[in-house]
């Protein structure tokens, strides 16, 4: 049996029988793509860079899960700082929403390393393997998968998907973890190495068989377009009133008869989704300015003015003006102000160092002496935001009958790191009221930190006192 064949107009990446319709673009070398190839140079190395880079001694971007420390440009994000990180995410998203109402789809064809990495690494190596455009074309359609380019290609693509998934994995180890875990063998971390090989498959699939199918299908992006864009947004879009009628320029005559566009399908020939610009805005369309290259090439060999399709926006080709200032451009720029200034006041007056008062581990909440005294056990947990490694010193204000023992005072904190000390505190059972006693528990680093924080000791009651004293007399 056959499959049906489809009436009218399908998926881009669909033959009309069902059958995957594998996108091969033709490169269109204009000066939209020389600003992109430089832009997504830049972003390469800057994503292979940024692990290896380091500010104020501490890594420029670190996102250690097991820890639950994020680091960013050379600020730690502890898991206290469960406002300062919401603050910062929701301004990430407001200035997103801004950017797509300013310029449309500018991340995905300009910044997105799905966009970035198949068209200025894994496609360019695919035409220099296959014998250019038309030569990938042509193994197609012969359904040549064995080809030597092609099994060339494969090793190359597997070698860069190791390269980007170790890179991934740094962001969440750092890069001296990653150096110690390729040094071993595998058998001595397998999970990373699972983590690292699924990773690296996932890569390579995505690069030599999903490909724009994760901008099609994965990505939500295009589908937040409808509520994200308006009529005044820019897009990249064909100017129907200056190209219709299409018809090929045969002659003057007809050329009076007929808009500027020859229907050469040079935009569907070099657009990575395989979509034709010439319908209007897609959800397929990621703006990347490919067709726009294309079809300046065509224009200006014919002597004709480029940007029939160019950057605009809906408003221009109808005819009317751009409007910049509306009620989205003035309403995302205030609310991402107002985030992001709180986050930066949030960020700037927070304290030098987290400290966390927590309680005894074990089944009694304190323990009797011999004399009659009462031991409770108190531990403290600093987190130091210094910059700078300091000292801290753990003390009981105002309160002469507790008395202090600790293994190691002042306790020493590297910047970015914690550490937990334990104090047990001794004071007389008679100091007791219904089996608890309030004190004030000081961590002080002799500069800028000073924390107190009122903390409950547990002990016997009055009656129990009374009982183990009638014992011991």
């Amino acid at each position: 049996m056959t499959a049906p064949v489809a009436s009218g107009r399908v998926l881009a990446t669909l033959n009309s029988d069902g059958s995957r319709r594998w996108i091969r673009p033709k490169p269109s070398y204009g000066a939209h793509w020389r600003q992109r190839r430089a832009v997504a140079y830049a972003l390469i190395a800057l994503y292979l860079g940024i692990p290896h880079l380091r500010l104020n001694g501490m890594p420029l971007m670190l996102l250690d899960l097991p820890r639950r420390e994020f680091t960013l440009f050379g600020t730690t994000f502890l898991p206290t700082d469960t406002l300062l990180l919401m603050l910062l995410g929701v301004s990430i998203l407001l200035f997103i929403f801004l950017l797509t109402a300013l310029f449309g789809r500018v991340w995905c064809g300009w910044g997105c390393p799905q966009t970035v990495w198949m068209e200025f690494v894994f496609r360019p190596l695919e035409r220099l393997l296959e014998g250019g455009w038309a030569g990938s074309r042509q193994l197609d359609a012969q359904g040549n998968h064995f080809h030597v380019g092609r099994i060339i290609k494969y090793a190359l693509y597997a070698v860069l998907a190791a390269v980007l998934a170790n890179t991934f994995i740094a962001y969440f180890v750092g890069t001296a973890q990653l150096a110690h875990w390729m040094r071993q063998s595998p058998y001595d971390h397998p999970t990373p190495f699972v983590v690292m090989a699924v990773t690296t498959l996932l890569v390579f699939l995505d690069f030599t068989w999903f490909r724009e199918q994760t901008c099609l299908v994965a990505c939500p992006y295009g589908r937040w377009q409808s509520v994200l864009l308006d009529k005044s947004s820019l897009i990249v879009a064909y100017d129907p009133t200056r190209g219709e009628p299409r018809g090929k320029p045969k002659d003057a005559t007809a050329n009076a008869h007929t808009g500027d566009c020859v229907d050469c399908n040079a935009c569907v020939l070099t657009c990575p989704t395989g979509i034709d610009i010439r319908d209007g805005l897609q959800m397929e369309c990621i703006h990347c300015t490919q067709c726009a290259d294309a079809c300046n090439t065509v224009m200006t060999r014919l002597d004709r003015p480029t940007g029939l399709v160019r950057y605009t926006s809906r408003e221009i080709l109808t005819g009317q003006a751009r409007h910049i200032v509306r009620p989205r451009t003035i309403i995302y720029p205030l609310a991402f102000l107002l985030f992001f200034g709180a986050f930066l006041y949030a960020l700037t007056h927070r304290p030098t160092a987290d400290v966390t008062l927590l309680g005894e581990v074990g089944e009694t909440p304190f323990t009797r002496n011999a004399d009659g005294t009462v031991t409770d056990q108190l531990r403290v947990k600093i987190a130091n935001r210094s910059g700078r490694p300091h000292q801290y010193t753990v003390t009981i204000s105002g309160d002469p009958g507790v008395k202090v023992i600790a293994p190691e005072l002042p306790l020493t904190v590297i910047n970015g790191q914690n550490a937990t000390i334990s104090l047990f505190l001794i004071s007389s059972a008679s100091l007791f009221t219904h089996g608890e006693r309030l004190i004030t528990v000081v961590v002080d680093d002799g500069e800028h930190l000073r924390f107190e924080r009122t903390w409950r000791l547990v002990g016997p009651s009055e009656r129990e006192h009374a009982r183990e004293k009638e014992k011991t007399s």
